[in-house]
Formats: structure tokens, sequence, C-alpha cells
């Protein structure tokens, strides 16, 4: 067992003893070579999946119900994980993946009306639910097809997610319109389901000529720009990707425009974009320097501080998401290198 020797005296507090077996399951996936350095310290993506593989199922067991924030965009970070090879406890996602397989039961989930949308979270739970199925953790295709449907009926009459009207920028937890409608297509798209055909169409008609007005536009525009075959898509992939050459900070970030100071979230998107190029001289240097800044920001528990509008601001929810964010940007572009 790699030598890891963790006592359990008999009368430890839980959540002790889950720390504890948790430093067990990272070290052991360490000793595969994924989630330890070559000096012996935990990887800024072990730490991170330390972090949410506490706290992604904390928040059902605690609150009586699911959230977009942990059992969304970190538990996302947590599938990603673990299709790479981290040692991701079952327990971390067991509750996760029981609740997304089942979208029947999505609006009956408990909580706050005054703060849930359920758009979001059918946008939220449908891309878990298609992360547990490129995981391997769930291999149900009618489920993904049934939530594919629940996210069809959000679309906007111009083939838009427009989660907040007032708000196409968005946050972690939000999206925004760009990356809610790029999320919303890859899902009725990886569903395959006959019915959900004009839905994905009108969605990458909007896609194709969604203005660039900030970095999370830009970034959308060119994964999906990459995705597409369509006449014009390799003049919008070049636009898209001057316009994150042009808006990264002396620090190696992002910031939400160019003008502005670099935030995890951000950033975490525009590396997710560049990550789909070649790796070329200008693509890796760019990619270097904007993990240099996640890892700068990092804070010692595993996390992230939340990115939020205005910048600043405190919220479990967006901190949770921008974790999430952070760190499947991590292991994106880096997930067998010593940061």
């Amino acid at each position: 067992m790699c030598g890891v020797k963790l006592p359990l005296p008999d009368l430890m507090p839980p959540r002790a003893v889950i720390a504890l077996l948790l430093l067990l399951a990272l070290a052991l996936g360490g000793c595969a070579g994924r989630a330890a350095r070559t000096d012996g310290a935990l990887s800024a993506e072990a730490r991170a999946v330390a972090f949410l593989v506490r706290e992604v199922p904390a928040w059902s067991r605690e609150n009586g119900c699911f959230s977009c924030h942990n059992n969304g965009d970190a538990a996302r970070a947590l599938y990603a994980a673990k299709r790479g090879g981290f040692a991701v406890p079952a327990a971390a996602l067991a509750d996760t993946t029981a609740w997304v397989r089942r979208p029947s039961r999505w609006e009956h989930n408990k909580g706050d009306p005054g703060f849930s949308d359920q758009r979001l979270a059918n946008l939220q739970f449908a891309a878990s639910l298609l992360a547990a199925v490129e995981s391997g953790q769930s291999s149900d295709r009618r489920a993904l097809q049934a939530a594919a449907r629940k996210v069809a009926a959000g679309q906007g009459e111009d083939g838009a997610w427009r989660i907040e009207s007032q708000d196409t920028l968005g946050s972690p937890a939000t999206y925004g319109t760009a990356l809610a409608t790029f999320t919303a297509w890859r899902i009725l798209t990886e569903a395959d389901a006959p019915e959900m055909k004009a839905a994905a169409a009108a969605a990458a008609a909007w896609l194709r000529h969604s203005p660039m007005e900030n970095v999370p536009a830009a970034a959308v525009a060119l994964r999906f720009s990459l995705r597409d075959s369509s006449p014009g898509s390799t003049q919008r992939r070049a636009d898209a990707f001057a316009r994150l050459r042009r808006a990264q900070t002396f620090d190696g970030g992002w910031g939400p425009y160019a003008d502005t100071p670099a935030e995890a979230f951000d950033t975490a998107l525009a590396l997710l974009a560049l990550a789909e190029l070649p790796h070329e001289a200008e693509v890796a240097a760019m990619i270097r320097r904007g993990r240099a800044f996640l890892l700068a920001q990092q804070r010692a528990d595993g996390d992230w501080a939340a990115t939020t509008r205005p910048s600043g601001g405190e919220s479990y929810a967006q901190r949770m998401s921008t974790t999430g964010w952070a760190t499947m940007a991590l292991l994106r572009t880096g997930l067998a290198r010593a940061p």
C-alpha cells in the first residue's frame, strides 16, 4: 500500500475518519501516478479533488436537497477526476449519480423557491448526468434523453438559453447566455434523440453568430467553432482565439472583459477552450500562464475564492462552482503534470 499508514483511533469524530480515509484514497491514487507529485506533496489537482470529495455530498446530506453548485459544477469536476484516473471514493458521487439519473424527480427537489430556477437546475443536473455517462458512472441513455427533453423546454425562441435575462455575462453557477446555450447544445447533441434535433440545430445557429462581447462568450465561441463544420467556422475560431489572446492579463489569467482583473472562473473557461486547440508554442505558453494563475489563486484547503459579479463577494454556491470550474480546467490542461 505504498507505505501509507493512517491510524484510526477508536474514538475519532466521523468527519476526522472521513478525512483520513480520503487522504488514504488520494495517497493510493498518487501511487498510480495521478495524485501526488514526485516530491510526495499532493498536486493542486489532488488538493482540489480532496476538497470536492468532502463538500460535494455534504450539501444534500445536511440540507435535504440537491443543488446546482454541489451536484452540478462541483460534481462534474469529480466525474472528470474519476475519468482521469484519480481515486475518487464511491461515496463522494453516489448521491449525485442517483439523483441525476432520475430526471422525473428534479421538479420535486426541496429548497427555497426564491433562490431556485428550474431551467438552471435542469441544465446543471443534465450536465452532471452527461458527465456521469462519460466517466462510466452511468450507462442510462434513456435518462440522458429524458434530461435533454427537460433542458430543451427552457430554450428561447431565438435558440438560446437565457437563465438571467438581464445578465448575459453570467457567473460560475448561473453561466450566462453563451455558456448556458453551449452546455444545453452539448446535452441535446449527446442525448442523440430524434426529437431533439430541431432544438439542437436552433442552438447551433445561435452559437454560430452569438456576440463575443466578453471572455466567457469568446471561450464558448472557440469551443463551439472547433465542433462546427459550417462555412465561417474557421474564421470565427480565429477571431475567438485572437480575443482570448488579447484578453490574457499580465499575471496569466483572464477576467470577464479584456480590461478587467483576472478571475478564477473566467480563467478556467479560457483554459478549457485553449486545451482543445493543437498545442502549438503560443497556445502552450498561454495555457502555462493560465495554469500558473489558477495555482497561485488556489487556497490552502484546495478550493478557490468565489468569482462573483461584481467581484469580491461572498457566496458558498459561487465558491463551489468556481472550484468545480477551476478543477476541471487544471485536470483538462495538465492531469499528469506536476504543477
